[in-house]
């Protein structure tokens, strides 16, 4: 992925609230269902989605300030190869692999370093063959083992994770892959690929274990099963009531909003909400009030003449 701090256009030293404010504008700008006719819109809006998961988080915003993980969230390898925490080695490719110790092997059973090499890269590692064979490629099976999975994470709109789809992945490798999301997902799930991890002659291919998150969405929150969202209401909707157009998942529906209605005041659209095993969620409408920008002068002429004329005050109970 680009540089997260490019792909929201903000500087690194931008504040929080200002890559927040500059991802809710791109978020709201390319969201597929603002641009149902422009094929490339869901990977734009993944990217906004991605990046804002690293520098809209302040502890990953800090390691990869730091260098620490790379613009997809992942660790970058640093300094010798061999200087791992646990054990690690770097190998083909520059990608750390952990190692397990099993029957007869480890570190302290007579083996060693040149037996981790020995494991990698076959009996050449010990400058012979082992065991009579003259192959450069032999391993030692019964002693150290690669651990050829690979780990990635992968964002989806909260629109993907209820409906599923098909999404583009980046493996560290360079390699991509199109993986298909389940209708349902939930964060934190893991889907597996299997052999689709790295690779090392004698072994096994690894599998590819992709953890999904499910991105902010510029509007929706998610409540359990339920959602939250707030709608926008004019001064004079409020007071004169009238049918306003609500987004749900499934696209937009009208509310009939009621005379004299408070900022603040929540309505329920049973079963709008998330769909899950037993019982769909509902999604769950809050009216905000909205004035119009800048001044009015017939509009503050009127409150005047109304607060002369039909004076009330709605904090008497706070004392």
């Amino acid at each position: 992925m680009r540089d997260p701090y490019e792909v929201l256009g903000v500087q690194r030293s931008a504040s929080a609230a200002a890559i927040k404010s500059a991802y809710r504008k791109l978020a709201k700008k390319h969201h597929p269902d603002q641009n149902k006719d422009d094929p490339k819109a869901a990977a734009r809006f993944a990217e906004i989605n991605s990046a804002n998961e690293i520098i809209g988080d302040e502890d990953k915003r800090k390691q990869f300030d730091r260098g620490e993980i790379d613009a997809d969230g992942k660790p970058r390898f640093q300094g010798f190869p061999g200087g791992g925490p646990g054990g690690g080695r770097a190998g083909p490719g520059g990608f750390e692999y952990s190692f397990r110790t099993g029957p007869g092997g480890g570190m302290g059973g007579g083996g060693g370093f040149e037996d981790i090499l020995n494991s990698m890269f076959g009996g050449a590692a010990r400058g012979g063959a082992r065991g009579g064979r003259s192959s450069p490629f032999e391993f030692d099976t019964g002693g150290v083992g690669l651990d050829l999975d690979l780990n990635v994470s992968m964002s989806v709109s909260l629109e993907e994770s209820v409906h599923g789809g098909e999404k583009r992945v980046r493996l560290p490798t360079g390699r991509e892959l199109n993986v298909k999301i389940p209708a349902g997902v939930t964060a934190g799930q893991q889907i597996r690929l299997k052999g689709q991890g790295e690779t090392a002659q004698g072994h096994p291919p690894g599998d590819l274990l992709i953890t999904v998150s499910i991105a902010p969405h510029p509007y929706f929150k998610v409540d359990g099963n339920d959602l939250r969202v707030d709608l926008p209401i004019t001064l004079y909707e409020a007071v004169l009531g009238g049918k306003v157009r609500v987004p749900t998942l499934g696209g937009a529906v009208e509310l009939s909003i009621p005379k004299n209605t408070s900022s603040g005041r929540t309505f329920r659209l049973k079963g709008k909400g998330l769909p899950k095993a037993g019982a769909t969620g509902d999604l769950y409408v809050t009216t905000r009030i909205i004035l119009p920008d800048g001044n009015d002068a017939e509009l503050e002429a009127l409150m005047q003449k109304w607060r002369d004329g039909h004076p009330y005050n709605p904090r008497s109970d706070l004392g």
